[in-house]
């Protein structure tokens, strides 16, 4: 691996780090509250299992950053940063309306505009590079799985 791959792959992996750690400073205050315990839901995993899944996820995502910016022509880079931008926003966004404001009936519509985000970057990234969009299936069934928690949670709301 040259350096500038080696740079540019510490980059990728700040920029996902950086993205779960502002998700983490709308979530974490609000796992272990009274207000969701109220409306978690039962099959819901305990909350230990979320930060290591994330964890798990976000280093995948920074992994099909480098791959897809080290595969991209120098023309698609900026559709590529448009692409993670705007899913690391609709990322963000989450948390902010499920846990931060508490309203789960905005991040339930929400989630969807994620989901589609998700899978949008898999098939725009897989056209450049497949190892690059298929790191990202994970989260999208994770996505989806919280979009079903979600949901569940707005019925006990």
């Amino acid at each position: 691996m040259r350096p500038k791959d080696i740079l540019t792959l510490v980059i990728c992996m700040a920029i996902a780090g950086l993205v779960a750690f502002i998700g983490s400073l709308f979530t974490s205050q609000s796992v272990n509250s009274q207000w969701y315990e109220s409306i978690k839901p039962a099959i819901a995993p305990p909350n230990y299992v979320f930060p290591i899944v994330w964890t798990i996820l976000f280093f995948l995502i920074g992994l099909s950053l480098y791959f897809a910016w080290v595969n991209s022509k120098k023309n698609a880079k900026k559709r590529i940063a448009i692409i993670f931008g705007i899913n690391f926003g609709l990322n963000i966004i989450w948390s902010i309306l499920y846990f931060g404001m508490k309203s789960v009936l905005s991040a339930f519509l929400e989630i969807f505009l994620l989901i589609a985000s998700i899978a949008y970057m898999i098939n725009a990234l897989k056209k450049i590079s497949k190892t690059s969009g298929y790191l990202l299936i994970p989260y999208l069934i994770w996505v989806c799985f919280a979009a079903v928690l979600t949901y569940l949670s707005l019925l006990k709301a």
